[in-house]
């Protein structure tokens, strides 16, 4: 395995700052960025890489798009933030192009995914109150088991994974998790008359890219409706084209209650969120009772605008889907004894690694970025592989070069 002390003078410099001014709460592989466009990205010592993760998805259009560039000087030059005391020329046409976009009432413009996710879950319980007629304080919200939602403290509390979890305490009361992928726990799960909504990810991401059953959200959604709870969906990570559909759960014609997005909604270039919804949920937030300072600042409403604008005229929805195939089969032909299984829908996939070593995953991800790819580990033996959207055919499969040759250090 590679150590810090293998590495460039470069490097080390920037990798000892971080080290020591830095909280250590993230474990990040050995490599320092300093340039990045389209799929590519290039470190201190101008090595070249492709870019595998695209930011957890949030590169869908891939690294500094000139149109994303061009939108965000020109907005930075002109007004970036008034905070929401005031209205701007931004914030108006923003609303109504998203709202038409993904054919919701209202908007609700937060920041980050974590704060999107918050936003949600309080505006599930509002509705439960106020429409729904659930006893005050008695709301409850069905999540499932692996998820990630974010780190808050809230969210941590409906967490599995301990890492995330253990010692965070005292939770935050009022979720039900369930198991994913299950029907049945959610049909029982859905008779406690107190339940208000369902937070689901139509494909778990940081579990390792779980792809639920077919017809799985299109039963969960039915059971919801008849039960008058809220069908709330993540598509942070599984939105936006990244699946080759514009969200997961358009393959199967599942419109969620509630519609949560971010990550790709900027293209990487500063954080936006955003949490859709029709009249009757959404208006029962009234002035003051949530917001954000920079939620809906016109800097953020001109790059989002460009960045949907950007998956549609570049058709790189379809492209996802299209690629998508062509990857899994062509990880398939690799033929390696050392992955276990491959599985994902358009560019959003992972490879399970199978080894006695424990640490293979990550010893794999070091040798790929040794041959020129990035990509990381998650939850031990599962590498995520998402390219950014714009990638094209043979860049994919120089890539697919990159990990077969890799694999041959296992």
């Amino acid at each position: 395995m590679q150590t810090i002390h293998d590495l460039s003078s470069a490097t080390q410099y920037f990798h000892d700052l971080e080290e020591q001014y830095g909280a250590h709460n993230y474990h990040p592989l050995p490599v320092v960025l300093k340039k990045g466009e389209g799929v590519f990205l290039w470190d201190v010592d101008n090595k070249k890489y492709f870019d595998f993760l695209s930011g957890y998805s949030a590169l869908n259009q891939g690294h500094c798009h000139p149109r994303l560039v061009h939108a965000m000087i020109e907005q930075t030059q002109t007004l970036t933030l008034t905070s929401r005391a005031f209205q701007t020329d931004q914030l108006g046409e923003y609303a109504k192009y998203i709202t038409d976009y993904f054919g919701y009432d209202k908007v609700l413009p937060m920041n980050t995914g974590a704060e999107a996710v918050e936003t949600a879950l309080k505006l599930c319980r509002k509705w439960a109150y106020k429409v729904k007629g659930i006893e005050e304080d008695k709301a409850v919200i069905i999540v499932c088991e692996n998820n990630f939602h974010g780190r808050t403290i809230a969210i941590v509390s409906f967490s599995s994974d301990p890492d995330a979890k253990k010692d965070f305490g005292p939770y935050t009361p009022g979720f039900v998790s369930i198991p994913y992928n299950d029907l049945p726990a959610l049909e029982k799960a859905l008779e406690n008359k107190n339940v208000a909504g369902f937070l689901v990810e139509p494909i778990q991401g940081e579990a390792g890219v779980i792809v639920p059953d077919d017809g799985y959200l299109t039963k969960a959604k039915a059971l919801c409706e008849a039960a008058n709870v809220l069908f709330m969906a993540d598509e942070i990570q599984s939105g936006l084209g990244r699946t080759g559909k514009m969200l997961a759960c358009d393959h199967e014609h599942v419109k969620p209650d509630v519609l949560i997005l971010g990550k790709a909604l900027s293209g990487g270039m500063l954080p936006v969120s955003a949490v859709l919804a029709n009249d009757a949920i959404m208006l029962t937030l009234k002035p003051g009772e949530h917001g954000s300072t920079y939620g809906g600042n016109p800097l953020a409403c001109k790059v989002a605008m460009t960045a949907l604008k950007i998956l549609k005229d570049e058709n790189l929805v379809a492209k996802a889907e299209e690629l998508g195939e062509v990857f899994r089969s062509a990880l398939s032909d690799i033929g390696s004894k050392h992955i276990a299984e491959i599985r994902g829908k358009g560019l959003l996939n992972a490879i399970i690694i199978q080894h006695e070593n424990p640490n293979a995953a990550w010893d794999l991800c070091l040798e790929m970025k040794e041959n020129g790819l990035l990509a990381k580990p998650t939850h031990g033996d599962r590498i995520r592989l998402a390219p950014p959207l714009v990638i094209t055919k043979k860049q994919l499969l120089d890539g697919v070069a990159i990990i077969e040759k890799s694999l041959g250090s296992l």
